[in-house]
């Protein structure tokens, strides 16, 4: 289980891509729906922050699992991690978000699964 301290909770996006790698752990991508289909990380499920705010459910595949929120540079995402943890989720977040992702050389996909852009 990961450390639930707000110092804690902040992964490099390696981290984040090895952890949500194993299959245990899902990464949440937080941007809007223009950001998202303009490129994400391959593999993560979406739920903008403006939706989480509101009390919306998780995607079914985040459901009973420990989840890495992610947004364009981190402060949605670390936003997202707090509201989760309040909801009892197990939950961390991305430092510096898809652009550090993208700039660690990570992939990212569009909609249509074809080379993306970290809008």
């Amino acid at each position: 289980m990961f450390p639930l301290r707000p110092a804690r909770r902040r992964l490099t996006p390696g981290q984040a891509r090895e952890r949500t790698g194993s299959g245990g752990v899902v990464l949440l991508d937080v941007r809007e729906i223009s950001e998202w289909r303009a490129g994400h990380a391959p593999g993560a499920c979406h739920l903008p922050l403006s939706r989480l705010v509101t009390g919306a459910a998780l995607p079914p595949e985040a459901v009973g699992r420990r989840v890495v929120a992610i947004c364009r540079s981190g402060q949605r995402s670390q936003r997202a991690a707090k509201l989760l943890v309040a909801r009892g989720i197990d939950a961390r977040d991305v430092k510096g978000g898809m652009t550090a992702w993208a700039k660690a050389g990570l992939p990212v996909v569009g909609e249509r699964g074809e080379g993306g852009s970290t809008a």
